[in-house]
C-alpha cells in the first residue's frame, strides 16, 4: 500500500507561487505515475498535472499550462508541483495520486493540501 503525504500548501498573493511536494511511502516511487488534482468548493475533483514513471513525459490541465510544471525526485521519493503566476481561481485543495500505469485510473490518493490564492 502506498502513503502519499502532500505540503507545501498556503495562502498566497495573485501572481505569486509556490511549491507542493508529496512524499510517498510503502512501495516503489519509481515504479508510480504521479499526478496533481484539486477540488474547489462545490466543484468536482480536477485533473491538474501528471508525470510518467520515469519522468519523460508529463501532461496538463489546458488551465495551469504555461503556468504549473511537475517533476519528480526518484531517490526522495518524491513529486512536486511547481505552481507559479497563481490566480484566484487557483485556489483548492489539491491531492497527489499514484498509479501503477502509466495510463488509466489513479489507484492512491493523498490527504490534500489548501491553497489559497489572494486577489
Amino acid at each position: 500500500q502506498v502513503q502519499l503525504v502532500e505540503s507545501g500548501g498556503g495562502l498566497v498573493q495573485a501572481g505569486g507561487s509556490l511549491r507542493l511536494s508529496c512524499a510517498t511511502s510503502g512501495g516503489t516511487f519509481s515504479s508510480y505515475a504521479m499526478g496533481w488534482f484539486r477540488q474547489a468548493p462545490g466543484n468536482e475533483r480536477d485533473f491538474v498535472a501528471s508525470i510518467m514513471r520515469s519522468g519523460g513525459r508529463t501532461a496538463f490541465a489546458d488551465s495551469v499550462k504555461g503556468r504549473f510544471s511537475i517533476s519528480r525526485d526518484n531517490a526522495k521519493n518524491t513529486v512536486y508541483l511547481q505552481m507559479n503566476n497563481l490566480k484566484p481561481e487557483d485556489t483548492a485543495v489539491y491531492y497527489c495520486a499514484a498509479r501503477a500505469a502509466n495510463f488509466g485510473a489513479f489507484d492512491f490518493w493523498g490527504r490534500g493540501t489548501q491553497v489559497t490564492v489572494s486577489s
